[in-house]
């Protein structure tokens, strides 16, 4: 029983250091997470492709509840069980592959008790990297737009470790605005894709 009670303190002591970040404290961080993506238009959505994400961040607070986060994240994106034509006309069914390096600019909510909720949004724009169908391994990138651009939310929690140090798990996804293909005589097709990231945080002061 001592050990329980014990544990909890220790517990409770930890998250105090959560509501510790002031206006100035920087946050440095890295995650990495599992992606669901497809790509839609107006009709249609596209099956779902995975894939995952890895990513750098830095988080500048200007109050106690509010702060500025950026991201770099290498973005797994794509969908499966769509078609490829060849050069005779004949199409195949394949998944496509496409990675992006995509930079979002959030604003940032600490809420709860402890602030160790937060809450995140802005917009993102990813940069190709490249793209790949997967049954005859062909290189698309060329069909595709170099740009990448929505609106990013995201949602989690951070556990405190020590006083500078935060585990973090958290729910993201973004949405594409524009289309991603160079040449498109129907209506705009858009990525979308939602993430789970685990990750630390370094709380500089």
């Amino acid at each position: 029983m001592k050990k329980v009670a014990l544990t909890l303190i220790l517990a409770l002591g930890l998250t105090s250091y959560v509501s510790a970040q002031k206006k100035g404290d920087v946050e440095f961080g890295f995650n990495i997470g599992y992606n669901s993506s497809t790509v839609s238009d107006s009709e249609f959505s596209a099956d779902n492709g995975s894939g995952m994400n890895l990513a750098g961040s830095m988080d500048y607070y200007f109050s106690n509840t509010w702060s500025i986060k950026t991201k770099l994240i290498y973005d797994q994106k794509g969908w499966d069980n769509g078609f490829i034509e060849d050069v005779d006309g004949f199409d195949y069914i394949t998944d496509f592959n496409v990675n992006y390096l995509t930079v979002p600019v959030m604003a940032n909510w600490h809420f709860g008790n402890k602030r160790n909720w937060f809450l995140e949004f802005g917009p993102y724009v990813g940069f190709l990297l490249n793209a790949e169908e997967s049954r005859f391994g062909t290189d698309v990138t060329d069909a595709f737009n170099t740009t990448d651009f929505g609106l990013a939310l995201g949602i989690g929690v951070k556990i405190p470790l020590n006083d500078k140090l935060q585990l973090f798990f958290e729910y993201e996804g973004q949405g594409g605005l524009n289309d991603i293909f160079k040449q498109n005589d129907y209506s705009r097709v858009t990525n979308s894709r939602s993430s789970i990231n685990v990750g630390l945080n370094f709380l500089l002061k």
